[in-house]
């Protein structure tokens, strides 16, 4: 948490869902490293410049119940963590998502590559040099006990981002970091969904790994191909196009939505709905034609999308046009 503009370590997580952000953009330029080690000494985490890199970091940690998920941006430097980060011994898996990455545990040295991640142990000392973004899950270690086939072996080794589960991991992760997860149910079922992956990642027992392909897997691939979706909206899209893109089956997705309550079909046209509602509504585009927003959104038919949102929305596109002016 922030306390007089300073961090200050939290032992464990706390319980309820919450946000710290940490900008050295935000303090003098000749101070930064001092106040960052001294800020951070609490935490018994070092940090060391490499040379011709002015020192920059930009920070934001999340607290989820059981769950911290980190992400930054930095300039290049040498980050070393002597001994345990939390307590009561909390791991973290860092995924390294900009540039080359050196980790080193347990005498070993591992280079990671863009889109590579690595499970490092939060009792023994470690050490990861890297510029750029990356991204971090903190768990506590007693949670995964009985998840992994060899909890002592699965740190400190390469996860190649050719791995299927981290692809879906750090797509996931991504999604998150939009998303407010504002109800207790929502944040405990997301640690549940997160969990499966992060078990499949550092290599889960067959038990395991059956729950997270009926639980966690499927509630990422859907967030993923809804991101797809609304990528592409004013696209051709097709459940055919959306399912290659995934390396998944046309059958295994429109299962993803049905077990929603809805169909791809259905899903598309909402959503693509939604955005002309939202481009009808805002003064960026008054002057542009309702036949225009209608296709830019994805619509062919112009009839079929004046029946669907009055459908939707209970008025016509002028209608809701004329109101959001008349409001303004």
């Amino acid at each position: 948490m922030l306390k007089n503009g300073s961090v200050v370590a939290q032992n464990p997580p706390p319980p309820r869902a919450g946000k710290v952000r940490l900008c050295t953009d935000d303090w003098p330029e000749r101070d930064r490293l001092a106040l960052f080690r001294e800020q951070h000494g609490r935490n018994r985490v070092a940090v060391e410049p490499l040379p011709g890199a002015p020192f920059r970091i930009d920070i934001e940690l999340r607290w989820l119940p059981g769950l911290g998920l980190f992400s930054a941006s930095r300039s290049a430097l040498r980050s070393e963590k002597p001994q345990d980060l939390f307590s009561d011994g909390n791991d973290q898996i860092f995924i390294n998502l900009e540039g080359e990455a050196l980790a080193q545990q347990f005498g070993r040295e591992v280079v990671l590559q863009p889109g590579d991640a690595i499970a490092f142990s939060g009792c023994d000392p470690g050490s990861l040099t890297k510029g750029g973004k990356l991204a971090s899950l903190i768990f506590p270690r007693r949670a995964f006990d009985l998840l992994l086939r060899n909890p002592a072996d699965c740190f400190a080794r390469p996860i190649r981002k050719t791995t299927p589960a981290l692809q879906l991991l750090t797509g996931y992760l991504d999604i998150l970091r939009r998303e407010s997860l504002a109800t207790p149910e929502l944040q405990q079922l997301t640690v549940a969904h997160l969990y499966d992956l992060m078990a499949l990642v550092m290599g889960a027992t067959r038990d395991a790994a059956e729950l997270a392909k009926g639980r966690g897997m499927p509630a990422a691939h859907l967030h993923v191909i809804k991101k797809d979706i609304l990528a592409a909206l004013e696209d051709d899209l097709s459940l055919d196009r959306i399912a290659a893109r995934r390396r998944l089956s046309p059958r295994y997705v429109r299962m993803l939505f049905e077990a929603e309550g809805t169909t791809f079909t259905e899903f598309v046209r909402d959503q693509r709905l939604t955005r002309a509602h939202r481009m009808l509504t805002s003064s960026r585009f008054d002057r542009q034609r309702i036949a225009d927003i209608a296709y830019d959104v994805g619509f062919n038919d112009l009839s079929y999308f004046n029946r669907m949102f009055r459908r939707r929305f209970g008025l016509a596109p002028g209608e809701v046009r004329a109101r959001a002016i008349a409001e303004a």
